[in-house]
């Protein structure tokens, strides 16, 4: 029998250090003591031919908010869920991840995202042996991608996003994949924490391109947010 490969030593770590040393992001959008609305996504690592990879998801383009925005599977809790439970849930139906094949590993604190009144729980998993990903709900789900870990450290592919209303944060271009706001702040403190970043050069900075803007513009819909 094969054994299982063992999740990353920085996997296994990375919320003890991020505890230790919270970053400034997670004090300065901690949720209201009761908030209307809680979520939560799955930060999910896999065993890649060449090393560790996350899995991540571009949002469709018909969607009302976060519109053709990267992010990690996920979303609301349904009543009586705890965070870790939806997180798997979520990862089931958009992507088609089994959750009796996932380890949670951890979490990070709740996140607000004011937009949308909405406390989301970062949830930290491994799927020792991973199956096929495939969009479940092309409604909800345009494209999955497991990105290779040593590809998000590559100074090469990082730089700092400047947003319609001003936000100014981290980004990543992978696989045609362009990642901002809250995923991107998400996936930047995961490689701190995890000791995993390379020095890249903040002061390279890049506008959202027209694919990430011309859902809203051509929907009405609002504009893009930092999720």
């Amino acid at each position: 029998m094969t054994a299982h490969p063992i999740a990353p030593d920085w996997l296994l770590r990375a919320e003890s250090e991020l505890r230790a040393d919270l970053p400034e992001w997670f004090t300065q959008f901690a949720p209201p003591e009761d908030p209307p609305r809680r979520s939560a996504v799955l930060m999910l690592v896999t065993p890649g031919e060449s090393g560790p990879e996350i899995v991540l998801t571009e949002r469709s383009r018909h969607l009302r908010s976060h519109a053709s925005q990267v992010s990690f599977p996920g979303g609301k809790l349904d009543p009586g869920e705890t965070p870790v439970e939806a997180a798997l849930r979520e990862t089931w139906e958009e992507v088609g991840a089994d959750p009796e094949g996932i380890e949670v590993v951890g979490s990070f604190p709740d996140l607000w995202l004011g937009p949308s009144s909405n406390a989301v729980t970062p949830v930290l998993g491994w799927w020792p042996q991973p199956g096929p990903l495939r969009v479940v709900d092309p409604g909800e789900v345009a494209r999955v991608e497991s990105i290779p870990v040593d590809d998000l450290v590559d100074p090469a592919n990082r730089f700092t996003v400047k947003g319609p209303s001003g936000y100014v944060g981290p980004g990543f271009e992978v696989a045609d994949l362009f990642v901002w706001g809250f995923t991107a702040q998400l996936l930047s403190v995961l490689l701190d924490a995890a000791g995993l970043t390379h020095p890249w050069d903040e002061g390279r900075r890049r506008r959202l391109p027209w694919r990430v803007v011309r859902p809203y513009l051509t929907q009405g819909a609002r504009r893009p947010t930092t999720r």
